[in-house]
């Protein structure tokens, strides 16, 4: 099964989170041509002082495709 994870900083609330997902979700069937059912999302918040620790260090570079300018 397909699957998202998205992490972010902390401050979005419930209903945001949802629409993301929802959202993210419509996009990974459309663009694989399946069904939404077949694919999950998560997501969870990282405090940004955990951030390079938590997520950053652990994405491979060549699993990178777009990357963020902070």
């Amino acid at each position: 099964m397909p699957h998202i994870a998205i992490q972010m900083y902390p401050g979005r609330d419930q209903k945001t989170k949802d629409k993301i997902a929802k959202r993210m979700q419509a996009v990974l069937a459309e663009e694989m041509q399946a069904d939404k059912k077949y694919f999950s999302v998560s997501i969870q918040d990282v405090e940004a002082d955990d951030w390079k620790d938590s997520v950053e260090d652990k994405i491979a570079p060549e699993n990178l495709f777009i990357s963020a300018e902070f």
